[in-house]
């Protein structure tokens, strides 16, 4: 059975429109929980533009399905996660000009920051996965680095403008999947995906949790966001 893990950034990022205290990120997670998310994603950003140090304490208290932690390799934020002791972090790069996530960590040349980094989390209990981008150089990294599992970015498929491009990136995740698995790495994907590209994704064999957010906050303004999850998980089969 294919897991969904929901990210709740966006939840955050309505709070701090108005610099407010609703909506409540931990009230999110329970909902999508209940919904059946198999895992909560949650991002803390060096500038704390969305998730703050609080909202993972808390999340870290009421969750009971997995926490996945996404993050810099930034000293400051990797002792925030070595406290806080999520299930999971999974190691992005960042920009602070950035909107969002703009493809993944470059494994094969920040090696030995990475590499430290993920020791020092391995070392507090938590399991390490690394966002990369589907290409058999950053797999073979990852693997250098005796990483367990990866989390494949989707962007470029779900970005693409039309069905030639489409199919071309799909391929691409077809076969960076098989690659991984082949070397006994755990694969997840995610970025970009929504309603209406996810289900072409969730049937490549070997993929075992694909994480969305934004598509599903923005489906939660419309029909709540335990019915959001719902339908995001009966498209995923």
């Amino acid at each position: 059975m294919l897991n969904l893990g929901v990210n709740i950034d966006h939840v955050a990022t309505l709070r701090e429109v108005r610099h407010g205290i609703e909506p409540e990120p931990a009230f999110a997670a329970l909902t999508a929980q209940t919904a059946g998310a198999d895992s909560i994603v949650a991002h803390l950003r060096e500038d704390r533009r969305h998730i703050k140090d609080r909202d993972l304490y808390i999340l870290k208290e009421i969750v009971k399905v997995k926490l996945n932690l996404e993050m810099s390799i930034a000293e400051e934020v990797v002792t925030i996660a070595c406290k806080v002791r999520p299930g999971q972090a999974t190691l992005v790069p960042e920009r602070r000009q950035e909107l969002t996530t703009e493809g993944g960590l470059d494994v094969v040349s920040n090696l030995k920051k990475i590499k430290q980094a993920a020791e020092r989390l391995e070392k507090s209990g938590i399991e390490v996965s690394l966002f990369i981008d589907p290409e058999k150089k950053q797999i073979d990294a990852a693997k250098k680095l005796r990483i367990k599992m990866i989390e494949l970015h989707t962007g470029r498929y779900a970005d693409a403008k039309n069905k030639k491009e489409e199919d071309k990136y799909f391929k691409e995740l077809e076969t960076a999947v098989k690659y991984a698995k082949d070397k006994g790495i755990h694969v997840f994907a995610g970025h970009g995906l929504n309603y209406y590209n996810v289900s072409r994704v969730a049937k490549i064999d070997g993929i075992e949790e694909l994480n969305i957010g934004y598509s599903i906050v923005c489906r939660a303004v419309l029909v709540g966001l335990e019915r959001a999850v719902r339908e995001m998980k009966a498209l995923m089969g």
